[in-house]
């Protein structure tokens, strides 16, 4: 059982969270939640009288029947919401703060999500975003038909990546007063709709389930490398994906770039040149990424599409080059970059094709590129050395 709520909101915006706010912790799993001890319904989802006189209600994320489509976009929001809530009717979103703390109460109980953590609203849950900290910016993804879920570990085994334990759910919490006039914006098919009513929407006194939403903290990342030659895909740092029916191929995955350290041998250790049937769209959370020195910065993004070729910028390139062999083991420190990586094909909105600030240079990070081919032999022998490789 949770201790029962006693602190109570009044009047305008949504009050100050505690500084030690409850979690439930695991990813997936059934919880139980009383903000007042003795509220759930015992042995029965639905009895004739509810404790204390409390309506039961169930909300479902297990039925579906919109097509598997994926919605990606950046947020900026200046002003906390204020006797209005909104609910996603379409889909789950998957956001991940990058500037400013994120107050965020919802039905199920409240959830303090700060740069450097992720939440999952998922379908139908109502919500208010407060900000604490003034303006605050980050990044959404939104999917249709499906929910996200831990990734297969394979060949890893029982351990590594995100522990089902460090994924918090809120516990019970609700507000017990009048609010004249709070709206509803609700989104379906695509559309927004409004509805005024004159109480609150987080009256859930208590609840059990394992539809719920959730937080996690990307330090707690567990994340694997190669330890002697070449590079492991980046699913290996996936931290949550959206499955689709197909097996492997992911409607989304969440992937992370965290610290780490580079150990592998006659290697190119950023990651290399590529194309990908995936598309990929990137963003930064704080700090530098690897394979681009320059202008990708904290709340930037990029997105390269379906077979499009990318990699590191000519300085990444020829900064790793010179180094040859002798660069030993190295940690990357102090940075969190991420990456949307969908089967589908995002198409870009007026909105951002027009921003002002659209990097309309990004290509010359590659210009400096040069061949550096060559038809002679000794060449040949001389790069063998170079990677560690005795020919006879």
């Amino acid at each position: 059982m949770e201790k029962p709520a006693t602190e109570v909101i009044k009047g305008d915006g949504w009050g100050r969270f505690p500084d030690d706010l409850e979690y439930h912790s695991g990813f997936g799993n059934h919880f139980e939640s009383e903000a007042i001890a003795g509220s759930l319904p015992r042995g029965q989802n639905s009895p004739l009288i509810c404790p204390f006189g409390l309506y039961a209600e169930q909300i479902s994320g297990t039925s579906f029947t919109s097509p598997r489509k994926l919605s990606q976009r950046r947020y900026t929001a200046n002003k906390s919401m204020d006797n209005c809530a909104f609910c996603n009717a379409d889909g789950d979103f998957l956001v991940v703060p990058q500037q400013g703390r994120l107050w965020i109460t919802t039905e199920c109980g409240r959830l303090q999500v700060s740069p450097g953590e992720i939440v999952v609203l998922p379908q139908g849950f109502r919500f208010v975003v407060d900000l604490p900290d003034g303006p605050s910016r980050g990044y959404v993804a939104e999917v249709f038909g499906t929910h996200f879920q831990l990734p297969d570990l394979g060949p890893i085994g029982a351990n590594g990546l995100a522990a089902s334990r460090d994924f918090l759910a809120p516990t019970a919490w609700f507000e017990d007063c009048p609010r004249p006039g709070f709206t509803i914006i609700q989104k379906f098919g695509g559309e927004l709709f409004n509805a005024r009513q004159d109480f609150s929407p987080f009256n859930v006194v208590a609840w059990h389930g394992n539809y719920v939403p959730y937080k996690y903290d990307l330090s707690k990342f567990c994340p694997y490398n190669t330890v002697l030659i070449d590079h492991g895909d980046p699913s290996i740092n996936t931290v949550l994906t959206a499955p689709t029916d197909k097996p492997g191929v992911a409607l989304l995955d969440f992937v992370i770039f965290p610290p780490r350290w580079l150990v592998a041998e006659h290697t190119f250790r950023p990651p290399y040149y590529h194309r990908n049937c995936m598309s990929e769209f990137m963003g930064l959370i704080y700090g530098g990424y690897e394979a681009k020195a320059d202008g990708f910065l904290p709340g930037g993004a990029s997105l390269h599409s379906c077979m499009t070729p990318h990699g590191p910028d000519t300085k990444t390139y020829e900064a790793t080059v010179a180094r040859g062999n002798e660069a030993g083991p190295h940690k990357i420190t102090d940075t969190m970059a991420f990456m949307f990586e969908s089967c589908l094909m995002p198409r870009t909105c007026p909105w951002a094709l027009d921003s002002h600030f659209r990097d309309l240079d990004y290509y010359q990070c590659w210009i400096g590129l040069k061949s550096h081919f060559s038809h002679d032999k000794t060449d040949v022998k001389s790069n063998d050395l170079q990677n560690g490789n005795k020919s006879g």
